[in-house]
């Protein structure tokens, strides 16, 4: 199967300003940062992560504790997905328990990722309450999962697909979307 790219989405900027606005969502609706961890989830979700951690530590002066989550043993896809998974690290150095912890991923699509993250969590403490950033949500959900803050809403076909690309694993910002073609 090969992949043709249709056109950029999002550039630099755009995901600039979208991550910023989803910081000063975050502050809105929790009142400030008191209490929150920002988790992201391997891989581009980490960096989301920090970048909506910075906004929030600049708007409110206040640090906030960043995660990293690893989610490939939680995958529902586990056993077919490979014979050797690739299994990175978690890192949550903060007890979770009883804050509100802000998921971050890059893509929201099926919810089966947000879904293998949520199980997850849950190993790590009890939040009080878990809200989910995305920078991308692209519908085709197979579970009862809604991002609270969304950088952009794009209405995809199952025929395409959306990629996300960071500047400290991809040397550029940009969301693409593309086709698969036979």
């Amino acid at each position: 199967m090969a992949f043709k790219i249709r056109s950029t989405i999002m550039d630099t900027d755009q995901i600039r300003r979208a991550i910023k606005r989803i910081a000063h969502e975050i502050v809105e609706r929790n009142h400030g940062v008191d209490n929150i961890v920002v988790v992201g989830i391997r891989r581009r979700g980490v960096f989301l992560a920090q970048r909506i951690a910075k906004y929030l530590e600049q708007i409110e002066s206040a640090d906030v504790p960043i995660g990293a989550l690893d989610i490939t043993l939680y995958r529902d896809d586990f056993s077919v997905s490979t014979s050797k998974p690739i299994v990175g690290t978690t890192e949550i150095n903060e007890d979770i328990t009883d804050k509100v912890v802000v998921l971050v991923d890059d893509v929201l699509y099926t919810g089966r990722t947000i879904r293998a993250a949520l199980d997850e969590l849950i190993d790590f403490g009890r939040p009080r309450q878990i809200q989910l950033a995305v920078l991308v949500d692209r519908g085709h959900r197979e579970f009862p999962i809604k991002a609270d803050y969304v950088g952009k809403n794009v209405p995809t076909s199952e025929s395409e697909f959306v990629e996300v690309h960071v500047i400290e694993l991809d040397e550029e910002d940009e969301v693409i979307l593309g086709e698969k073609s036979l």
